[in-house]
């Protein structure tokens, strides 16, 4: 009705106009045709549904935030917090038993039956494949198998039992049911975003499951992962994450993230497993899962997104778990070697490069997905690094440029150690330098450093050899150490 009254006012308007202007009718006649035209444009936006296109999803998620963001749901959200106690079922053991005692880290997977393929089995080798046998102490892995189809749920128990029996046995492996009378309503729910129902249901019903895997692997360790049940493991992928979570101690997180896709690699504590259980409950047909898993980092005064480089999960599923559709989605950070790690030891950063706006420094030498941005460097421009204490190291690597920007890279420049600081604590830096070798297509590697610098080394830095008129971002600085040197 607004639409229609707008239209008529739009068009009223255009025909005072066209009285005015009888002088010169056929000018006046275009303008008025433009005008309806428009007026009729602004009918249609407004009368028609609005059918949900690839490209907008960004503008949902922000409206959705906005829902969830509402004075309609404050008042939950204050609750939120207090919702530290389990969800009332009943769980199914399916395969294994309770854990003798509390792991590292819990690995969480839910899995349903597809229309098309099964990944299930080749997810849970690779967490096992991927461990060694110190990890696999530390580990729990915790599979719910989440369809109400029973033959199929008996099945997919005897296939993992028959194949996983040691690990069941050594109680890293546990199989679990949720009965489907604990479920709440999966029909005739809202469709937002204007989802088919079938969608509706699909997603909904799967923010109930990951709740009640949540509620149930909440006492089991210290940590907690999320990953898909169609994932690839990178090696030794418990010891990064050991070590990422040891260079946040003392800084607070609700999230971290050792994937860009979805809900995959997503790291918890345990005690706030409970409130995230909760939560998905609550908005459980509101909006897809990893949409959810964002707004619950955000209302915990996480705002910014903590993601690790490389990539420790990588999706393999071909076919998705809905409908048996394509899903081709790949993370290309991903790296099958990557518990090589880099240490990165303490130290200060500082450029006479000049920055744009936030990308200071400090953002390449960090492991999160981040860089530092500095506008055309000139000739004997710098990025330095001066370490807390003098170090040895083994292997350097610095990568400049983005997949996005691929001509900001560093075109001519040198990598060089120093020895012998001087200076205050807030402007230390090397008497001496040895150059290392040149940067080549943007980027620097070398490895066995140890035996090619007899020095300790206090100081490094990035030398622009020559002016360029391109932007410069270093994307990201890795720096491994051998044994630290008697002081």
């Amino acid at each position: 009705q607004v639409a229609l009254l707008y239209a008529f006012l739009c068009m009223r308007h255009s025909l005072k106009y066209f009285d005015k202007m009888r002088c010169l009718r056929k000018r006046s006649a275009v303008s008025f045709l433009g005008v309806l035209v428009i007026c009729l444009l602004f009918m249609n936006l407004y009368i028609e549904d609005g059918y949900v296109l690839e490209g907008d999803k960004q503008l949902i998620r922000e409206t959705a935030t906005h829902q969830l963001n509402s004075e309609r749901y404050v008042h939950t959200f204050k609750d939120l917090s207090n919702f530290s106690g389990s969800i009332n079922i009943s769980y199914r053991y399916l395969a294994g038993t309770p854990l003798p005692r509390k792991k590292y880290l819990t690995i969480g997977l839910s899995s349903v039956k597809r229309k098309k393929g099964n990944y299930l089995l080749e997810t849970i080798k690779s967490i096992f494949e991927q461990s060694s046998y110190e990890e696999l102490k530390e580990i729990a892995v915790v599979v719910q198998l989440a369809d109400f189809d029973s033959a199929w749920c008996e099945g997919m128990v005897q296939d993992i039992s028959q194949k996983f029996a040691h690990h069941i046995i050594a109680g890293r492996l546990i199989v679990i049911h949720v009965p489907e009378e604990y479920y709440p309503v999966l029909d005739g729910l809202k469709r937002n975003y204007n989802d088919p129902e079938d969608r509706v249901k699909f997603r909904s019903k799967q923010n109930v499951d990951y709740a009640f895997l949540l509620n149930f692997c909440a006492n089991l360790s210290d940590y907690y992962v999320m990953l898909e049940d169609d994932v690839r493991c990178s090696k030794n992928f418990l010891t990064a994450v050991k070590k990422v979570i040891t260079s946040r101690e003392g800084s607070y997180w609700v999230t971290l993230e050792f994937s860009k896709l979805g809900y995959i690699g997503k790291l918890y504590h345990s005690h706030d497993l409970p409130r995230l259980a909760h939560f998905l409950l609550m908005f459980y047909q509101e909006m897809p899962c990893d949409w959810l898993l964002i707004h619950f980092r955000g209302l915990l005064a996480q705002k910014e997104v903590i993601r690790f480089k490389p990539s420790l999960f990588q999706h393999m599923g071909y076919y998705s778990s809905y409908k048996g559709a394509e899903n081709k989605l790949k993370d290309d950070d991903f790296e099958e070697e990557s518990f090589d790690i880099p240490d990165n030891p303490p130290a200060n950063l500082h450029t006479n490069m000049n920055v744009f706006e936030n990308y200071e420094a400090s953002k390449a030498y960090s492991s999160i997905d981040e860089y530092f941005w500095g506008k055309a460097p000139s000739t004997g421009d710098f990025y330095g690094i001066v370490f807390e204490k003098p170090i040895k190291i083994s292997k350097i690597k610095v990568v400049t440029g983005t997949e996005d920007r691929q001509n900001d890279i560093l075109h001519h420049g040198a990598l060089e150690v120093g020895e012998k600081i001087v200076g205050s604590k807030k402007g230390r830096q090397c008497t001496t330098y040895l150059r290392l070798g040149e940067f080549k297509n943007g980027n620097f590697e070398i490895t066995n450093l140890e035996h090619k610098v007899l020095f300790d080394i206090n100081c490094m830095r990035i030398l622009v050899t020559k002016s360029q008129k391109e932007w410069l971002i270093i994307r990201s600085i890795s720096v491994w150490t051998s044994q630290t040197p008697n002081q």
